[in-house]
């Protein structure tokens, strides 16, 4: 085994951890909605269907009505996959364990269960990929064995045993497999670049290179639907931000990705779904005006397409982005 030592496994398995965090974040939002919605099409008396209070990004609030929705509701496995994602958004990743695991004990054949119980095992861990959460993610693959997560964390298992040239191999296979524009992509392409130089393995003839996203009018899916919708990516990815990173580390990447996915649209501006996004990104970080002024960019690039201009307003409403 070639041991480069705890600081540097440490590091492989923090490349990991932030290679969904954007998506994570926008999830938080559209957990919110989602209760939102239901207690708004519920026939509960209005004390108990209110919305909780503050704004979409108000995280406490959701996870409270959620946490309440799960007691009175406890065998709704997607209810306790939804809390799991709350928890684990804000770093209770003990709880997010302790709801993954019901999530999937309910319904033992969703892969994305497994494999999400599997992240935050490690997580909450003492490091590294332990045996429950590889038992986890091996589940997973069994039942999907196309799911990116847990074939990320299976490399990650491989590397940190000494296998290096199998994680390699692992975490290459899974970049040949990923749909243009993943936003997990440059974070894989990093770790498998630092793996390989340190343990002077040449991969450069194998990294396959990038998928063109294709340019097309996206389907009119409603705008609220849109709106709350989960984010696409890896079956129900959402890798967390790494160990040994601080707080301004984290946001100073959480704000670089939301920028990249502003420039995309700003290149490529008729895309009514990406300007959806990005507002509910925008509101998910506390910036109400950068949700107004991704709303009026989004507009003006379907002013010949006044549908597309109502299904955007449509989705502002949804998200609660201010009118001025």
């Amino acid at each position: 085994m070639n041991d480069r030592g705890p600081g540097n496994r440490i590091l492989t398995l923090s490349a990991g951890r932030v290679i969904l965090i954007l998506a994570a974040l926008i999830a938080v939002a559209a957990v919110a909605l989602s209760i939102l919605k239901s207690r708004k099409n519920s026939s509960a008396p209005a004390a108990e269907s209110a919305a909780p209070a503050g704004p979409v990004g108000d995280v406490a609030s959701m996870i409270a009505a959620l946490e309440k929705k799960m007691a009175a509701a406890p065998g709704d496995a997607e209810g306790w996959n939804m809390l799991g994602w709350s928890y684990y958004n804000v770093g209770r990743y003990a709880d997010a364990v302790k709801a993954y695991r019901k999530a999937a004990d309910i319904d033992p054949k969703n892969a994305g269960y497994w494999s999400a119980l599997g992240e935050v095992i490690v997580l909450s861990g003492p490091g590294g990929v332990t045996p429950d959460a590889s038992l986890a993610f091996g589940k997973a693959l069994a039942l999907d064995p196309t799911d990116y997560r847990a074939r990320y964390f299976t490399g990650v298992k491989q590397d940190q045993d000494g296998d290096h040239k199998g994680a390699l191999d692992r975490w290459i296979a899974l970049l040949k497999d990923a749909p243009a524009g993943a936003p997990w992509e440059d974070a894989v392409r990093t770790l498998v670049d630092r793996v390989a130089n340190q343990n002077h393995i040449d991969v450069a003839a194998r990294i396959p290179p990038r998928k063109d996203i294709p340019v097309a009018e996206p389907a009119r899916t409603s705008g609220d639907a849109v709106a709350t919708a989960a984010i696409p990516g890896p079956t129900a990815s959402d890798m967390q931000a790494a160990t040994g990173m601080t707080p301004g580390e984290q946001s100073a990447m959480v704000q670089a990705m939301v920028g990249k996915l502003a420039a995309r649209l700003d290149a490529n501006p008729r895309d009514g779904d990406g300007w959806i996004r990005l507002m509910r990104a925008r509101m998910v970080l506390n910036d109400p005006a950068g949700a107004r002024a991704a709303l009026t960019k989004g507009k003006a690039a379907f002013a010949d397409d006044k549908s597309e201009q109502g299904r955007l307003d449509e989705a502002a409403r949804a998200l609660g982005v201010p009118a001025r």
